[in-house]
């Protein structure tokens, strides 16, 4: 069987707003050509695999349908029009003709993805393209139209009965996810964000976790702005593996945003390309344990398109496909790439440690975050094990 598998498309680059607009395509292509450039794709073990685009029936099994009529309409007129419930015609999601067949691909991407591992041609896959956390089943939100990972999600739960295990590290809170499935026992998100003290969507705090029969089904961990690599790797393994030994799922749907970077122009943390492979890593180590190894996972945010997204979700390709990815990046490739970036790239996938000099808050900012993992865990663990009693 097929290990790892790579879903893409250069259609799916058609997923973008108006010029300027932070969600650039662009970072999508330069991912692509940097993992042709490097040998990590399109081989017998690294298929890389065409898309299909999502049926208006499976788009429904999130999204209200007077939602996507709302969104069909303007995708056909952008002038036409729009309830400003849906979310649309704002400065996050600008209105463009073809929105709804460029957003309909999106999701068939991760769809996709899902086909491929519960049917067992594969055991991982990454849908580059995916990973539109934040659209709700009524609106837009947060340069997301549609949210793939939860038509992925419910598409695994009703076609083969699986437990899910969503894990979101994005910097962005995964509240699209989350609250789609809020009073769902059979699936369980867990997202680990800047707070939202700091950042959009100003949500995913730790009293936030489900309500009806998910009650005790979602976890947050709000980070401080400036968390570094180590304070961020030890929230998640302070958490995630109790959490995944208690819910036992059977398939893990995983969101790679890698706009937790220091470079990152639109959050306030200070993590490295490193801590994306780190994740990675980890997440296959849980898959490895609980369900078969099998993972579906998407791109995300991510925002400084030529200097960290391409290196970032390289090292995490590389390492949900259990490969140690070389650190030296193409000279060829950084040439062609250097013509249109804003300024200097680094030659290495990893950042070197004096590429990102410490906070000066680096304690205070951890303090906080174990703190907020302890809060966490006293508040959760009770209601998903019956231990926790005690931290």
């Amino acid at each position: 069987m097929t290990r790892c598998a790579l879903v893409w498309s250069s259609d799916l680059a058609r997923y973008r707003f108006r010029p300027g607009h932070p969600l650039d395509p662009r970072r999508l292509e330069l991912t692509w050509s940097l993992l042709q450039a490097m040998g990590l794709a399109g081989d017998d073990r690294r298929p890389v695999i065409a898309p299909r685009d999502a049926t208006e029936a499976e788009l429904l099994t999130v999204h209200e349908a007077e939602y996507i009529e709302a969104v069909r309409t303007v995708s056909r007129d952008p002038l036409t029009p729009v309830d400003r419930r849906f979310g649309l015609g704002t400065e996050d999601v600008p209105v463009v003709a073809g929105m709804h067949e460029m957003a309909r691909a999106v999701v068939g991407s991760t769809l996709t993805a899902a086909e491929i591992v519960a049917s067992g041609r594969a055991t991982r896959t990454l849908a580059l393209a995916g990973g539109l956390h934040h659209a709700h089943a009524g609106s837009a939100s947060g340069f997301c139209v549609y949210n793939d990972l939860a038509v992925a999600i419910r598409w695994l739960q009703r076609e083969h009965g699986l437990r899910v295990l969503y894990i979101d590290y994005d910097a962005h809170h995964g509240d699209g996810v989350q609250s789609i499935f809020y009073n769902d026992p059979d699936v369980f998100t867990f997202s680990i964000h800047e707070s939202g003290l700091y950042l959009f969507p100003a949500s995913g705090f730790v009293d936030e976790v489900g309500e009806g029969d998910g009650h005790g089904h979602s976890a947050n961990i709000p980070l401080e702005p400036e968390t570094e690599d180590e304070s961020f790797l030890g929230a998640f393994d302070a958490v995630v593996p109790e959490l995944a030994e208690a819910f036992r799922p059977d398939i893990l749907v995983v969101q790679t945003g890698c706009d937790a970077h220091a470079l990152d122009p639109l959050t306030h943390l200070r993590c490295t390309t490193g801590l994306f492979e780190q994740l990675a890593r980890r997440v296959v180590q849980i898959a490895e344990r609980h369900c078969d190894g099998r993972i579906v996972a998407t791109g995300g945010g991510g925002y400084a398109i030529h200097e960290v997204v391409p290196r970032a979700w390289t090292l995490a390709w590389a390492a949900l496909c259990g490969d140690e990815a070389p650190d030296p990046i193409p000279r060829e490739w950084l040439d062609a790439v250097l013509a249109e970036a804003p300024g200097e790239l680094a030659s290495t996938l990893r950042d070197p440690p004096s590429a990102i000099p410490p906070s000066p808050q680096r304690h205070q900012v951890e303090r906080a975050n174990d703190l907020t993992v302890r809060t966490l865990k006293r508040r959760l663990m009770p209601l998903i094990t019956g231990w926790g009693l005690g931290f």
